[in-house]
């Protein structure tokens, strides 16, 4: 059966339950054997985007990729190795990507209420068939409720920065790919942008534990996690990154919105052993008011960073950045957190 467009963004419950039947029906697919992907399995791997970059496992490191890839190649009989090239197609690495999934990408990504919508039809899907959560994990969270899907650490991108970063790749699309529209190979590299920024947040966060680095604050509401009580920044802003430093883990710190705007305005630094200082003006607030010192107070502001034992520390060479372009003033720097391989 050939699929389009709308067999994907439109997908139908019934449609759902009959592709997931047909999916535990399957023999193993190996390596190099061509078995057609179901809009389902499609859909799941777009979703799966949110989490997992692909690009980080090339052919010889497909079996090291993060979950949930694996456990969906499982699911589906597949090698991780398809997954990961699915992936490509969808966001246009592969450029011998059918025309209609790179279609079916541009829409859903850039409308992520959607996606979260056709994902949670689709999970609901599996479920109806039989699928345990042990064997599809819910690994966006959105079965229980219907939360609208959102993407994190947006705040920090800014629509003309984005516009400016996407321009050549899209020179290149549009001589490359003549068989889509401009306005979709723009749109679908905009949302790269932002889930790669989404991505990156999320595992600084996780990095971090969830806690504010600066305060240890995190807000637990009956097992979930409260919403914008934390944010995951750059420590060397993301208009100014190179493309590898915007998606460093170890480019970015958790804070609660106090201290992250304290970071981000040059407030407060960090240095090279981690320890936190404060411009002498805010040092001074402290001392004269009860508001600052709420605030900025030790405590509630740690002496250095509140890292979790097992946490990548930031790298130098972006608090470096920090001290000479945001900071600007001299500050001890007699330790070192390194600046090692990740």
């Amino acid at each position: 059966m050939v699929f389009d467009f709308r067999d994907y963004v439109e997908i139908q419950p019934s449609a759902a339950r009959e592709q997931w039947r047909s999916v535990g029906a399957r023999s193993p697919v190996v390596a190099g054997r061509q078995v057609a992907f179901l809009p389902v399995e499609t859909l799941t791997c777009l979703a799966a985007s949110l989490l997992v970059n692909h690009r980080r496992y090339g052919g010889s490191t497909a079996h090291r990729a993060a979950e949930p890839v694996p456990t969906l190649a499982r699911l589906i009989r597949r090698p991780n190795s398809s997954v990961l090239a699915k992936m490509a197609n969808l966001d246009g690495s592969r450029r011998n990507g059918a025309k209609h999934e790179v279609e079916v990408a541009a829409q859903l990504l850039c409308e992520p209420g959607r996606l979260g919508a056709v994902y949670r039809l689709v999970l609901r899907a599996a479920r109806g068939v039989g699928i345990t959560p042990e064997a599809l994990p819910d690994f966006l969270g959105l079965a229980d409720d219907d939360r609208e899907l959102v993407l994190i650490g947006q705040r920090e991108l800014d629509e003309v920065d984005v516009a400016a970063a996407v321009r050549p790749a899209a020179a290149g699309w549009s001589r490359e790919r003549t068989d889509l529209e401009e306005r979709v190979t723009e749109r679908l590299l905009i949302a790269a942008v932002r889930i790669g920024q989404h991505r990156f947040a999320g595992e600084v966060l996780r990095n971090h534990a969830h806690r504010c680095v600066f305060c240890g604050l995190s807000v637990d509401l009956s097992g979930r996690r409260a919403a914008r009580m934390l944010v995951a920044s750059h420590i060397k802003p993301w208009r100014v990154s190179t493309h590898a430093e915007r998606l460093d883990a170890r480019n970015g710190l958790a804070a609660c919105p106090t201290h992250d705007v304290a970071f981000d305005t040059g407030l407060m630094t960090v240095n090279g052993g981690l320890r936190i200082h404060l411009k002498p003006a805010l040092a001074a607030a402290v001392q004269a008011d009860p508001a600052a010192r709420a605030a900025f107070g030790r405590p509630p502001l740690a002496e250095r960073l509140l890292l979790p034992a097992a946490a990548s520390p930031p790298r130098e060479r972006y608090l470096r950045w920090h001290h000479q372009h945001v900071f600007g003033e001299m500050i001890p720097s007699t330790e070192t957190c390194g600046d090692g391989p990740d």
